[in-house]
């Protein structure tokens, strides 16, 4: 079983490991809600307790199929859901929308989805500049005293929106991009996050399955995977370079009898006890190798053969289209 970890100070606790459940509904592939809801169940009786998802997942339809898996689940398991896009007709339109009133309606109609009387963490999906994040803090503050919501988190937010945003409501999480892949965060966020005791959440913690090994080139991918037009690291020469990474990360799971996304998970829980990456999966024997991580520690060697290793290569691309990094705060 996995052990538990804390975020932020009051009070919330989550397995070491969470589950993503994006790519279930959205994003990667076909869905297969089968497969998907075993999965869910698999990663409960594992204890695996920490469940990922959002209203622009679909839209809707991944909080609606988290809803079915968790009939009769749903003490002691950890939702986490997210607010802050615009949707119309059941369509993202590519704006942003964390007006008060919005809020709100989006949390009531998330707790219809997800059948329950209350979301645990509550994260603002991206920020909207339009709206100040004391209003979208003082919002949270107020659903968590009607007992909708329990503690509040953000994605992607910079250094500035963090302290305003704490100094409203603590924010007792952060959601954003941390992997060997990506370690943007490394030089300004985490500090902060350390210095205000705000829990960490990396999500794409196997650098969107190219750390595993099994990724395959942009141009390879079918058209109803994210990635094939929206992730340049996988795109042309970047694939070929960033092939370094992924071989590397391969030769130390080999080394350590581990399989590469074992060796990506187990660093990142290594970085710090407030750290808990949600990998995403929708089969079972994904879900289980993941959690094997926990398993797998990295000696201070190791972790420096790494380090050396990451300082000398630049990952190639960045990790966004120029539109979905002008959404980004900073």
């Amino acid at each position: 079983m996995l052990t538990k970890r804390k975020l932020g100070t009051q009070g919330l606790e989550v397995s070491e490991i969470g589950l993503g459940c994006m790519g279930m509904s959205h994003a990667y592939g076909i869905p297969d809600d089968r497969e998907s809801i075993a999965t869910i169940h698999r990663a409960i009786e594992l204890g695996c307790t920490f469940l990922d998802t959002a209203e622009v997942y679909g839209p809707f339809t991944n909080e609606e199929l988290l809803g079915r898996a968790l009939r009769g689940r749903r003490d002691g398991v950890t939702i986490a859901t997210k607010f802050g896009w615009e949707l119309q007709n059941g369509r993202r339109t590519g704006g942003l929308d964390s007006r008060p009133e919005h809020i709100k309606e989006v949390v009531d109609a998330s707790l219809g989805r997800l059948q329950t009387d209350h979301i645990d963490l509550l994260y603002q999906h991206r920020v909207d500049p339009r709206v100040p994040i004391e209003e979208v803090a003082g919002a949270v503050k107020e659903l968590i005293k009607a007992g909708k919501v329990r503690f509040f988190g953000l994605s992607e937010a910079s250094v500035a929106t963090i302290r305003r945003a704490h100094a409203v409501q603590p924010v007792s999480a952060l959601q954003t991009e941390y992997s060997l892949f990506e370690r943007g965060v490394e030089a300004e966020i985490l500090p902060v996050l350390q210095e205000l005791h705000i829990g960490f959440v990396p999500y794409s913690p196997l650098g969107r399955g190219f750390l595993t090994g099994t990724a395959k080139r942009a141009e390879e991918l079918p058209d109803n995977d994210w990635r094939a037009k929206n992730y340049p690291p996988l795109q042309g020469r970047n694939f070929d370079d960033n092939l370094k990474v992924a071989d590397f990360v391969r030769q130390v799971a080999t080394q350590k009898g581990a399989t590469p996304a074992q060796i990506a998970l187990a660093w990142l829980l290594q970085q710090g006890e407030e750290i808990v990456p949600i990998p995403g999966t929708k089969r079972r024997k994904y879900l289980e190798e993941n959690l094997g991580a926990t398993s797998v520690s990295l000696s201070a060697d190791e972790l420096r053969r790494i380090q050396g290793f990451l300082d000398s290569h630049t990952v190639a691309g960045e990790r966004y289209t120029a539109a979905d990094l002008a959404r980004l705060d900073g």
